[in-house]
């Protein structure tokens, strides 16, 4: 099995959810996921920031705020629906994925909330569609204000196992609060929401990176990585926070940070400049996790071959 920085673009139209994430596995804590909002202003006309932050070292994009019945990623180009993410998997060479949101509306409320559109929540609809579009795999998470609370991620987890089957990789958890009285901080998440997310059937668990929600450490980040280990998931640590638009130290601290704690794989978030981490900021993440020998052959290397 390749690891993802050996992996051609036609390899990853072949991939599986269990071959994906043997890959990440096979990396050894080398594996770089960016989060871009896709329907924000585009960096630099008519280049997407997906394809930005897969040329500054994302191993993986991961799309946010798309609605899966109106899907918009600015700086494509026509293109039909239908075709959206293959034409952006043939751009980039890299494996697409997409945020949908597990809303609870019984949740207590932290503060006001915000109603999403129905492309965006986690439903059975929405799970049909992404398997239609081509997602690689897809993320269920909060977004800030959003109500979105651990016991319904589990059931969406299980709701989203048996429509897509083990063709799809699915990763849960939160990165920040969602508005939700009980889950922020410290208390983002529990052993026992760890474990019923894995016997739900997520492949990997999103944890916050240690430094970026106030009380996560690095002791209880390994803490927690080491029972998802042992659950038999591959564990992700997360820049939620905005820090991915802070500078360069930060992100290399948080980057340090995490692989101490023993992460299979790393996120840098959406809130840099324009929907997209601060592209250097991307850079430094992934050097820190592979040396800039690696680093700048995954910068360079055509996706053509």
């Amino acid at each position: 099995m390749k690891r993802l920085l050996d992996c051609r673009a036609s390899d990853f139209r072949q991939m599986t959810g269990k071959e994906l994430k043997q890959s990440i596995k096979a990396a050894e804590g080398r594996t770089l996921i960016a989060e871009i909002i896709c329907e924000d202003m585009a960096l630099y006309p008519n280049v997407t920031n997906a394809e930005m932050a897969a040329a500054f070292g994302a191993d993986l994009l991961l799309l946010n705020f798309f609605d899966v019945f109106h899907p918009q990623i600015t700086g494509l180009g026509q293109t039909e629906d239908g075709d959206m993410i293959s034409q952006l998997k043939r751009y980039t060479g890299r494996p697409i994925g997409l945020n949908l949101e597990p809303v609870d509306p019984n949740a207590t409320q932290a503060e006001q909330l915000i109603e999403l559109p129905v492309g965006r929540l986690a439903t059975e609809e929405t799970f049909h569609k992404a398997k239609e579009l081509g997602f690689d795999f897809v993320c269920l998470t909060g977004n800030p204000k959003t109500g979105v609370t651990n016991s319904q991620i589990t059931q969406a987890i299980a709701k989203a196992r048996k429509i897509m089957g083990e063709d799809m990789l699915i990763i849960a958890g939160k990165m920040h609060g969602a508005g939700v009285e009980g889950e922020a901080g410290e208390e983002i998440v529990s052993e026992k929401e760890i474990q019923n997310f894995v016997e739900a059937g997520a492949d990997v668990i999103l944890l916050p990176a240690p430094g970026t929600i106030p009380g996560i450490t690095v002791e209880s980040c390994k803490k927690l990585v080491n029972l998802v280990r042992k659950a038999g998931a591959l564990s992700l640590l997360a820049i939620g926070t905005s820090q991915e638009g802070a500078d360069e130290a930060t992100v290399r601290q948080i980057a340090l940070f995490s692989k101490m704690a023993g992460a299979d794989l790393y996120h840098i978030g959406d809130a840099g400049i324009s929907g997209i981490a601060l592209p250097e900021n991307i850079m430094q993440y992934s050097i820190v996790l592979r040396g800039k020998r690696h680093t700048y052959i995954r910068m360079a290397a055509s996706v053509n071959r």
